[in-house]
């Protein structure tokens, strides 16, 4: 668990060690990462990173193996050129770094993205996965965008307010169990507030023992107890995808 002084643990887990099978593409002011699907089946996700950054090796793992399953994937800089946050930063700054980079202002980004792969892609259904920030940033779309087919959002920090609970399309939340900023509590509230206010298909999932970032900060060769709960949980990722 995250030292409790931190205010994000998201510096458990591990940079993995990998290249990558895509490529670097410009999407109007925005950078991006691409790779295109194997079969070209007119679908598309969009991987959003998390406080690490698009260029962030483990992201575009994610973003590769989810493009391997028959989805052109694309991450964006979605802090525009800012840097990301740093794993050896001072964490007694962080909220004020995190101030300039709003998971629920990037509809400008998010807009120019969708843009890109209809045209450039070609792409007809468009899906959403992001990853504690980029979790966040899901939840955020998934209220404001009907025509996305389906978001996951993966132990991205909840807001509790009235406005968050009427999702556009079938959303899967993924968290964990031992998650220092997002505690047990709030994921009950949000499981008790979307069966009262949602109208589509949702799904929560809280997997034991686990602690933040552990479906792509934690390295394939972690602990034997911990690698059913990450391989279970980047199947349901898939499982979400393909069925919605």
């Amino acid at each position: 668990m995250a030292n409790e002084a931190y205010p994000c643990p998201c510096d458990i887990g591990h940079r993995i060690e990998y290249g990558g099978l895509g490529h670097e593409v410009q999407v109007e002011h925005i950078k991006a990462y691409l790779t295109k699907s194997p079969v070209d089946a007119g679908k598309a996700v969009v991987v959003i990173q998390d406080i690490f950054g698009w260029q962030l090796p483990n992201t575009r793992y994610m973003a590769d193996m989810i493009a391997g399953n028959g989805y052109t994937t694309i991450v964006p800089d979605f802090f525009v050129g800012q840097e990301p946050w740093h794993p050896s930063g001072d964490w007694s700054t962080f909220p004020e770094w995190l101030k300039t980079r709003n998971a629920r202002k990037i509809d400008k980004e998010f807009d120019a993205v969708l843009k890109y792969l209809k045209q450039q892609c070609h792409t007809k259904r468009i899906g959403v996965v992001g990853f504690c920030w980029g979790g966040t940033a899901v939840h955020h779309l998934m209220l404001k965008h009907p025509e996305l087919r389906a978001g996951v959002s993966v132990y991205g920090i909840i807001k509790d307010a009235e406005d968050v609970y009427g999702l556009k399309n079938p959303t899967l939340f993924i968290f964990a169990e031992n998650d220092a900023v997002i505690p047990l509590e709030q994921v009950s509230l949000l499981t008790q507030k979307l069966k009262e206010h949602c109208k589509v298909e949702y799904q929560i999932k809280t997997f034991s023992g686990q602690t933040h970032g552990f479906v792509h900060r934690k390295r394939e060769d972690c602990s034997p107890e911990d690698k059913p709960y990450i391989d279970e949980a980047r199947r349901n990722l898939l499982e979400w995808l393909n069925k919605t």
